[in-house]
């Protein structure tokens, strides 16, 4: 929200930013539901090692896909039109998804399952840049990074109780995958009337043309990104990351699977610490940012990252110790991540900023797809075990800090410096 906001917009941004927040956590949770809740069902099928290897890297970029199609698109719907009006067309989208999410369960066809992951990855594509955008339209402007590490938060809670509930449904209606599909049906349903209560706010760009060849709109978004030396590392930062995420993610559904033998409630046991750290580094970076963006909390969340990651693939760790590591790894992870979405959000001008998301979103999931497809070739091809993809993904995180750190060297030690001396 900017200075030229209407007062009323701005004495009641609570109400509108909770129904934000609420929506945003149902979609995130429905997300993770139906994903997992796939992948569990492949995995109690006791699928050759290298048919579950594709089918788990394939229910990611079956996710992928739409956001590295749609995102842009996405951006445009979130500048020409009202924000919320956007997410309260995704919300009444997502309920006909979940009404063929139920027959693609019920059917048992793993096309069909997959399909609705896919139309998920649709669904998520075209809220993303209205979701992100419209955070500096509705709270303060001293209040974004808090408001960043909320619903960083928020999301990885959403993946924490998301995992565990899909890997829940899995177990309790197995035979009966139905059921599954009628309970996100009906939390559809209560996301949809959760985005009513979202902010009023008017389009940002009324009059911007829609551009059907998408890649000539990201190259110009490019080009004026790259023109703001911090919006353009945010970019390349928050790709990275994701990158580095998604592929932990991946890479620990097979190591569950292949080195632990578990189940799949601790299966998302180990996904939850993960998701937990995530959630709680997220809020940290949001408290430790204050009313401004903390670039110094970026490299040390990065080299957190780094460090936990070489721990994890370490072949004599225990189970408790490897849960401490993925929650730690996840802690980072937030403090990563948290001042990048600031920026993404506060730089661009009021016009741009569903463009800048949209063209931020399509480059997150570049770096998700090359997760996915390279997951797939260093299991299947190279035959890396899950201890050498945990070293790689250190090492990324290792590159990752090192150039943060060499593009802003004053941070850490600014950061270091307040708080020693606050």
């Amino acid at each position: 929200m900017n200075a030229s906001s209407p007062p009323t917009l701005q004495s009641s941004w609570q109400r509108g930013f909770w129904s934000l927040m609420g929506t945003q956590f149902q979609g995130a949770f429905s997300d993770n539901v139906l994903k997992w809740l796939v992948i569990y069902l492949v995995i109690a099928q006791k699928l050759p090692k290298e048919q579950l290897d594709a089918l788990v890297s394939d229910s990611g970029m079956y996710f992928a896909i739409p956001f590295l199609l749609l995102s842009m698109f996405g951006g445009w719907m979130a500048d020409r039109f009202s924000k919320r009006h956007v997410m309260i067309g995704v919300k009444i989208m997502e309920i006909g998804i979940m009404i063929f999410a139920t027959y693609a369960l019920a059917s048992g066809r793993m096309g069909l399952q997959l399909l609705s992951i896919c139309l998920m990855g649709v669904h998520s594509a075209f809220f993303a840049a209205s979701k992100y955008g419209s955070l500096p339209e509705v709270v303060p402007p001293a209040k974004l990074s808090w408001a960043n590490g909320v619903i960083e938060m928020l999301t990885f809670l959403a993946a924490i109780f998301g995992t565990l509930a899909a890997a829940w449904l899995a177990e309790s209606f197995a035979g009966r995958p139905a059921w599954s599909g009628g309970i996100l049906l009906a939390l559809a349903f209560a996301g949809w009337l959760m985005s009513l209560g979202i902010t009023r706010v008017p389009a940002a760009s009324p009059d911007k043309p829609l551009r059907i060849n998408f890649l000539g709109d990201l190259w110009r978004e490019f080009k004026w990104m790259r023109k703001d030396r911090d919006l353009w590392r945010a970019n390349l930062g928050n790709t990275g990351f994701f990158f580095i995420a998604v592929l932990i993610q991946m890479n620990l559904v097979l190591y569950a699977e292949q080195v632990l033998h578990i189940k799949p409630m601790e299966n998302s046991a180990l996904q939850v610490a993960l998701a937990v750290g995530m959630a709680a580094g997220s809020l940290l970076a949001g408290k430790l940012s204050g009313d401004h963006v903390e670039y110094g909390l970026i490299p040390l969340g990065a080299f957190l990252m780094a460090s936990m990651g070489f721990a994890l693939g370490l072949t004599d760790i225990s189970k408790s110790a490897f849960t401490v590591c993925l929650t730690l790894l996840g802690i980072g992870g937030g403090m990563f991540i948290v001042p990048l979405a600031a920026v993404l959000q506060h730089r661009p001008p009021a016009d741009r900023k569903g463009s800048v998301q949209g063209a931020a979103s399509w480059l997150s999931w570049v770096g998700i797809s090359a997760a996915a497809l390279l997951q797939k070739e260093l299991n299947i091809r190279l035959g890396w075990t899950p201890g050498d993809i945990f070293w790689f993904c250190g090492a990324s995180a290792v590159v990752g800090g090192i150039y943060v750190t060499m593009s802003r060297p004053q941070a850490l030690p600014a950061l270091l410096k307040r708080w020693t001396h606050g």
